[in-house]
């Protein structure tokens, strides 16, 4: 049975009807020294009345359509719990990473500008500092303590809690980019947009009612209601999940025979290493969405190994619009593999149904009409912009970022992504990184698409970051992050080592343009997937450290 209106949280509801003894969401409540997993299980019908009493209390405590409220709460039942709660009431739930750093924290808060937040006690007492950021909070309500446990089943109710009646272009939520190459800035999130992203997940990858679902990353958990899946949690902190224990993540994916699962190259590289280590297959699993940042060929043949039943994709878009194109692992191995070994770029497939994708020359300007922007032709580089049905129309209380990123045609609004790449002929996207980290080499302006994959087929690579060093033009300088057996100890193992990566670029021309090469033990990453390389960092600390040094022969390895 459908649930009509327009209201993104209608899905749960219509879940509870359909299938109101299915499970909804498994939670885990303890871990056992092998690693095992026990879970706290709840179905459709639990989920939509929790969210129900949720909803009742916020009312309770003055939160009403339209009132923004800072959310920080757990990963999993609590935070779903709380989302729906907060969304059937029509308020706005602002969506913040907790591990971007306090002071860039407090930064997004302050400009979301929040006159509630429901969160865990840590969060709560928090926002009762004296600071700028929560001035504007005057609401407070504390969720996952027994007092609030004991509260809710007392709003618990066989009648529904009405769900609030919305428009589809109507604000449904704020959600933070994760600043990788700036400061995070909030999206605005429509239910409009809401629904077109989940109807796009379920026809592009084909997912069923009933299967089971383990996202690494917290907010895609939001969408399984509508999708009819199960949500179970893993044990890993959002904020470091490249350090999280493989092994009850693996245990949970066995036991509860996990079908599908959204996460980044750097988890998954951790669960793919201890996989093969301990001889483990996971066999239920069928599809597998990898995304946050390029994922490495050798990955992608490890996981083919471990997951035979599995399709691999590798979808790409951004927080302001997303899916924008996906690609499966068996046309990333094939001929496409060679052309990005010798600088095309990464293979990010074509557009999902109902998005369009264009490159355009680039330009620094402001875009206000369609009319405006240079086409690129066939295989020429320039600045990837996209539209459909779930591009977000603007940035939350940032006119001058909007007016930056969006180019009107129109009814029609175009995303610039930020990211330069090419069309081939078949309409097949190839992505050469974003526009702010491209290096300005005198022989040509240098992508870090088209440089690092052939120095992370190396053997004895980690991951890798090209960077400029000084002002333009720039000597191109590439940073490696050895695998820890492999870091180079002294002098003449750092020559060696550079001498074979050398090797690896005689086939790529844009490779070959690397001058100097540097050893890190560990490149600082994004928070949101621990997988995107802080380049522009990486370059001011690396400027810094070569320019103010003796002068250096060309290619000289240095090492931190």
């Amino acid at each position: 049975m459908s649930v009509t209106g327009k209201n993104i949280a209608r899905h749960l509801r219509s879940a509870a009807i359909d299938q109101p003894d299915a499970l909804a969401t498994k939670s885990p409540l303890s871990v056992s020294p092998s690693g095992a997993v026990t879970h706290a299980h709840s179905t459709f019908l639990e989920l939509d009345r929790e969210s129900d009493a949720a909803a009742r209390l916020f009312q309770d405590a003055g939160i009403s359509q339209g009132t923004r409220t800072l959310l920080a709460v757990k990963p999993g039942h609590d935070l779903i719990v709380g989302m729906f709660g907060l969304i059937k009431l029509g308020a706005i739930p602002v969506a913040i990473d907790p591990g971007m750093g306090w002071a860039t924290y407090l930064k997004c808060v302050k400009h979301s500008q929040p006159t509630a937040v429901v969160g865990i006690r840590r969060a709560t007492l928090l926002s009762r500092f004296p600071l700028a950021a929560f001035a504007s909070i005057r609401n407070r309500i504390t969720i996952g303590t027994a007092h609030w446990i004991n509260r809710l089943a007392r709003q618990m109710s066989a009648n529904p809690f009405p769900i609030s009646e919305v428009q589809a272009d109507d604000l449904a939520a704020i959600l933070f980019t994760s600043g990788s190459t700036g400061t995070p800035k909030g999206v605005r999130y429509t239910h409009g947009m809401f629904e077109a992203q989940i109807r796009l997940i379920r026809e592009t990858y084909g997912v069923q009612s009933g299967e089971v679902d383990m996202p690494m990353l917290p907010l895609f958990a939001l969408f399984n209601p509508a999708l009819g899946m199960t949500t179970v949690t893993p044990l890993l902190d959002p904020a470091r999940p490249a350090s999280a224990n493989p092994a009850p993540i693996v245990s949970t994916l066995l036991a509860e025979k996990v079908t599908n699962s959204f996460g980044s190259p750097a988890i998954w590289s951790r669960i793919t290493e201890y996989c093969q280590r301990k001889g483990i297959k996971l066999p239920s699993l069928r599809r597998l969405l990898i995304a946050g940042a390029p994922v490495p060929d050798g990955l992608l043949e490890q996981l083919r190994t471990i997951a035979p039943q599995c399709k691999i994709h590798t979808p790409y878009g951004a927080t302001e619009c997303l899916p924008v194109t996906s690609i499966e692992s068996e046309e990333l191995l094939g001929p496409l593999r060679q052309l990005t070994l010798s600088g095309r770029g990464t293979c990010v497939g074509r557009p999902v149904a109902g998005v369009e994708i264009r490159v355009i020359h680039e330009t620094e300007s402001a875009l206000n009409d369609y009319t405006e922007a240079k086409m690129c032709a066939p295989g020429e580089v320039g600045e990837i912009i996209a539209t459909g049905p779930s591009v977000t129309q603007e940035y939350d209380n940032l006119p001058t970022a909007t007016r930056l990123a969006k180019i009107r045609e129109g009814n029609r609004l175009w995303h610039r992504m930020g990211d330069l790449g090419s069309l081939d002929a078949d309409g097949r996207l190839f992505f050469l990184g974003r526009k702010v980290e491209k290096v300005r080499h005198a022989g040509g302006d240098l992508y870090t698409e088209a440089v690092e994959p052939t120095f992370r087929a190396h053997p004895w690579v980690a991951r890798c970051a090209l960077i400029g060093i000084g002002s333009n033009p720039q000597t191109a300088a590439l940073v490696i992050e050895p695998r820890t057996e492999n870091f180079p100890p002294d002098t003449a193992a750092q020559k060696a080592f550079v001498l074979s990566l050398r090797a690896c670029a005689q086939r790529n021309p844009a490779a070959a343009a690397v001058e100097i090469f540097v050893f890190q033990k560990n490149l600082p990453v994004d928070v949101r997937h621990n997988a995107k390389i802080h380049r522009l960092q990486l370059a001011r600390e690396w400027s810094e450290r070569l320019l103010h040094r003796a002068p250096m022969k060309s290619g000289k390895p240095l090492s931190p």
